[in-house]
């Protein structure tokens, strides 16, 4: 990999690129580039992603370095920031947009580029336009833990750092994520052209959307052959089996915010999230969030109330209230169909019976009143199903008699013969490994001081989370005592 020659200030990455959201005009985003991060380093990347865009083997180059921190125009591209607007805690904010994310552009295979903490832009809204060291870090750990789970998600490239300070509630370094997703479109995109009552905008964004990303919705029968309103049906049901995963493996997004929801059922914008370490429906896991609307047990009643948003900023184009009401309506079903399915692998169960529902809810109930650990105790139920060792299982709880209780149903919900079968699915459902506050905080503080080893062990882990990886069960076991005392909140 080189520069396209020495005396320019442009890198070429190796990658060929396509207009993509560019195309809809400048009435969708400004034209800008990144803010040069001064003496920047690598903290950490990912080889798979690096193979997912296609960028060569040499790709990490002193080059790529200073392209991925604003101090090189990349070969290209145009770099970008997009408007948005939003409802943030469930109160209309207003205009917002990347205010501290410039997008690099689309490669030709349909991955969009952007760099986060690459500096001031329109629409920052007095803020720097920089992200630290602990936020880009946690990001980019958490977009690699949640694709090793299965979960959809906007992925992490790299992070870059820098010894440039930006204040926070306390000094801090500064720090770029580069991510990637097939769009990075929210909801909030919507909400903004319908609620400035730009309607031409508003449906130059969904055409653009549905023929890209929805083209089933321009032939359906559904509602009358209305794309549109299939269309928002489309983003709720992607919306629900996200929300079913989130909710089967323990995830607390903690800022559930209409501007931090994907149009493509992603996950995406990881700030104040975090796993599940004792099991409480109510945790919640955002320091900012005192009136915790977004507390883990209202996150698929919070992903309704956005989409009801979604609905009102697309209903100029639906035409019909109650069709839009209608479009929403599979929201309601599908999250329920998609978590027993999600809770049922997790049960080593390949099919469905009555009393199934009960079987959930009776273990989720046992884990609450307990405030079990998590995902130690999936994952211990798997190896019993594996083994037949019970004790590990029933030590986690205090109240033995109804664990046993339980235990009976489940073992009676088994058919006889098909223990291996069944084990085998819940180790591959349940993982060992999850991106816990307080793993994450170490592999932070370590990396502040330059040691940049926790993270890339961390990487290795959750990139194959159902794997046992001999010698790392300390990154599987109990969290210490302090990390109930981590706060996390929104700012980065």
């Amino acid at each position: 990999m080189s520069l396209l020659a020495e005396d320019t200030d442009v890198a070429d990455l190796g990658l060929r690129w396509k207009p993509g959201f560019s195309t809809l005009g400048p009435a969708f985003f400004t034209a800008l580039q990144p803010t040069p991060l001064p003496d920047p380093y690598w903290v950490c990347r990912s080889e798979a992603v690096a193979r997912e865009l296609g960028l060569p083997a040499d790709w990490p180059s002193d080059s790529t370095l200073s392209a991925l921190t604003g101090s090189m125009q990349i070969a290209g591209t145009q770099p970008f920031a997009t408007v948005y607007s939003g409802h943030q805690f469930g109160v209309w904010a207003g205009q917002l947009g990347d205010g501290r994310a410039i997008m690099i552009g689309e490669t030709e295979a349909g991955l969009e580029v952007q760099l986060k903490g690459a500096g001031r832009t329109p629409y920052s809204r007095g803020g720097d336009g920089r992200a630290v060291l602990r936020s880009s870090i946690r990001e980019f750990l958490c977009s690699e833990a949640m694709h090793g789970l299965g979960i959809p998600t906007t992925r992490a490239l790299c992070v870059t750092g820098s010894d440039a300070r930006v204040r926070r509630e306390e000094l801090e370094s500064a720090a770029v994520v580069t991510r990637v997703a097939p769009s990075f479109i929210r909801f909030g995109h919507f909400e903004h052209f319908a609620a400035n009552q730009r309607e031409d905008e508003l449906r130059a964004l969904a055409d653009y959307v549905i023929d890209r990303y929805y083209p089933a919705c321009r032939t359906t029968e559904r509602f009358d052959g209305n794309a549109y309103a299939a269309f928002l049906e489309a983003v709720s049901e992607r919306t629900a089996a996200l929300l079913a995963q989130w909710q089967a493996v323990g995830f607390c997004h903690g800022v559930m915010n209409t501007d931090n929801m994907s149009i493509l059922g992603l996950t995406i914008d990881y700030g104040p999230f975090q796993f599940l370490d004792g099991f409480d429906p109510r945790h919640i896991c955002n320091h900012s969030d005192t009136g915790g609307r977004y507390a883990f047990n209202q996150q698929p009643n919070v992903a309704y109330w956005n989409l009801f948003c979604l609905a009102q900023a697309l209903l100029p184009l639906i035409g019909d209230q109650e069709v839009a009401v209608a479009a929403l309506e599979s929201y309601k079903t599908v999250f329920p169909t998609e978590f027993e399915a999600r809770m049922r692998a997790k049960l080593g169960l390949t099919d469905s019976a009555e009393g199934d529902r009960a079987l959930i809810e009776g273990v989720l109930k046992l884990l609450a009143a307990g405030k079990v650990d998590y995902t130690i105790f999936w994952r211990r139920l798997s190896h019993f199903m594996a083994d037949g060792q019970v004790e590990p299982v029933r030590d986690l709880f205090l109240d033995r008699e109804g664990f046993d209780a339980w235990l009976l149903l489940f073992s009676e919900r088994h058919v006889k013969g098909q223990r291996s079968q069944a084990a085998d699915l819940m180790l591959k459902s349940n993982p060992k490994f999850v991106l816990r506050n307080h793993l994450g905080q170490q592999a932070i503080e370590a990396s502040q001081q330059k040691d940049n080893s926790g993270v890339a062990v961390l990487l290795a882990l959750l990139e194959t989370p159902f794997e046992e990886h001999p010698g790392a069960d300390a990154y599987a076991g109990f969290p210490p005592d302090w990390a109930s005392t981590i706060e996390i909140s929104c700012s980065s």
